[in-house]
């Protein structure tokens, strides 16, 4: 097997990207070099991808790409009570619990726009599968300044992202009070 960064999708054997300075882009997602250790998180990876990316156009394209693994969000979920209010597009969240004292707590999520649901999938990746007190103090916001992802946002996309978070942590908030 040729040596040097792969990049992956899923359901599609790993290929060698074309080299640097080629006008071939490719559109899936990419991934590192070295193995990834068993307790990196989905969000972790997503970080260490997109600092892999230099330049915006392939970080949107990334995006775009982590919107197009997100499962899709069965019709009857795509409820008013689920839709996220404060975003231009239309997203739907939807929050599942194990009924713990400090649940655990997972989410779906889905929008009709390719790079929202992108960003659906990263905020999921952030917080789906952890314990609502650790959700509610996890401030993603922070996170996503650090890589510069809201700053390369429009500003409807950027608050629709905060919308996002907000009701998650709001949701987690409820949850860990109960």
């Amino acid at each position: 097997m040729p040596r040097g960064v792969f990049f992956v999708a899923r359901d599609i054997p790993a290929v060698p990207v074309p080299p640097h300075g080629s006008n071939c882009r490719p559109i899936a997602l990419y991934v590192r070099q070295e193995p990834i250790g068993r307790d990196m998180t989905e969000f972790d990876r997503i970080i260490d991808d997109f600092a892999f990316l230099d330049e915006w156009e392939d970080r949107y394209r990334y995006v775009i790409e982590l919107g197009k693994a997100l499962p899709e969000l069965a019709e009857d979920k795509r409820t008013a009570q689920n839709k996220v209010q404060g975003c231009a597009s239309q997203v739907w969240l939807v929050t599942h619990s194990d009924g713990g004292t400090d649940p655990v707590l997972t989410f779906e999520g889905d929008s009709d726009a390719h790079i929202v649901r992108g960003l659906v999938a990263i905020v999921l990746a952030v917080y789906s599968g952890k314990p609502a007190s650790e959700i509610a103090r996890t401030d993603a916001i922070g996170v996503f300044d650090k890589i510069g992802l809201v700053e390369h946002l429009s500003s409807q996309r950027a608050n629709g992202l905060r919308s996002m978070v907000r009701r998650i942590r709001e949701e987690a908030t409820v949850r860990v009070a109960a």
